[in-house]
C-alpha cells in the first residue's frame, strides 16, 4: 500500500466528522499491539487498612486474631 492510498473507503453514506473521528479511533486502538499490563498501583490509603504480613490463616481463633494488631 502506498502513501496515497487511503486505509479505507466509505463505499455507502455521508459520515460526519464525527463518525469518522469515531472510526478511525476504533481502527487505531484495534491495531495497536498490545502492551504487557502493569501491575496495578495501590494506593497508600488502602494499603494501610490492610494488616501488616502474611494474609489472615483460617482456623481457631482466626476471627478474633485478624482485628488484633501484629
Amino acid at each position: 500500500m502506498s502513501a496515497e492510498e487511503p486505509m479505507f473507503r466509505i463505499v455507502r453514506g455521508v459520515p460526519t466528522a464525527e463518525e469518522l473521528a469515531a472510526l478511525v479511533g476504533a481502527i487505531v486502538v484495534r491495531t495497536r499491539p498490545v502492551a504487557a499490563a502493569a501491575p496495578a498501583a495501590v494506593s497508600h490509603w488502602s494499603r494501610s487498612a490492610r494488616p501488616a504480613g502474611a494474609s489472615p490463616i483460617a482456623g481457631p481463633g482466626a476471627w478474633r486474631a485478624s482485628g488484633l494488631p501484629r
